[in-house]
């Protein structure tokens, strides 16, 4: 399939880099929804065990295109509108239900729906130049949007996802950090190569085990403690017997480093 980004697979890692840089990889149409069909699509790719999302130029993703996207919306009516809503969520559920890593390394601008597709990955990493905002108040549209309202407090708390949803405000790398928002700020030459040595040795794992643990991370989001310690106790002892361990067991015993199957 032929897409409006850039897309590439090494070594299990694919890497999916928005390619709009004169607009600082403003999202379209097409854009959504072949981010819907791809991240869909992923869950049966077995040639790719880790993802990993950047943008081209100057930024990561500064949201949807102003001309192409608002501009023709104010056209259609509210079906169209909603049409439209339930395609941009889909996109974040589908990354949500990929049980493998997605990690979001942020070169620049990360704004409006840019900001909800990196809150969206598992892992963040910024260069010391990004600067991240959650705008959509400040366009007359509410803060929780494509998930925003339901991943940002679990991200960074209560009190500072009401600060970032109503104040719409800019946020820099080290403040991103300082909120748990980003996990690593990197210098900015760096930012590619310290990313794809997270998904390098994630790719190299035990990919059965990562993906059970993205799983239950989210699926225990909705469970009360009591239930989170009987789904967390079934999972394990399924990942006991599986061929990961044994070989961990094994290397152990010979002093080896283990090769790990993903089984």
């Amino acid at each position: 399939m032929a897409y409006d980004f850039l897309y590439a697979v090494r070594d299990g890692v694919a890497t999916l880099t928005f390619n709009r840089p004169d607009v600082l990889n403003a999202l379209t149409f097409e854009v959504y929804a072949q981010l819907r069909e791809l991240f869909e699509a992923l869950r049966y790719d077995d040639e790719v065990k880790v993802v990993v999302l950047t943008g081209a130029g100057e930024g990561f993703c500064s949201g949807g295109d102003v001309h192409e996207i608002i501009g023709e919306l104010l056209k259609r009516d509210l079906k169209a509108h909603l049409d439209f809503t339930r395609m941009t969520g889909a996109v974040v559920q589908c990354m949500r239900a990929l049980d493998k890593p997605i990690l979001a390394a942020l070169n620049g601008t990360t704004a409006g729906a840019g900001a909800v597709l990196a809150l969206a990955s598992d892992l963040r990493i910024a260069s010391e130049r990004a600067h991240i905002a959650f705008l959509f108040s400040r366009v007359g549209l509410t803060g929780a949007d494509m998930g925003a309202g339901f991943l940002l407090p679990r991200v960074v708390g209560l009190g500072r996802a009401f600060e970032l949803l109503l104040l719409g405000d800019t946020i820099d790398a080290p403040m991103a950090e300082r909120y748990g928002l980003v996990n690593r700020v990197v210098p900015h030459d760096e930012l590619l190569s310290r990313t794809h040595e997270w998904a390098r040795r994630l790719a190299s794992g035990p990919t059965l085990a990562l993906s059970m643990t993205k799983r239950m991370l989210n699926n225990e989001l909705s469970m009360d403690f009591g239930a989170a310690i009987e789904a967390e106790a079934q999972a394990q002892a399924l990942l006991l017997l599986g061929e990961d361990h044994r070989r961990f067991y094994e290397a152990f015993t010979q002093k080896q480093k283990p090769a790990f199957t993903g089984r």
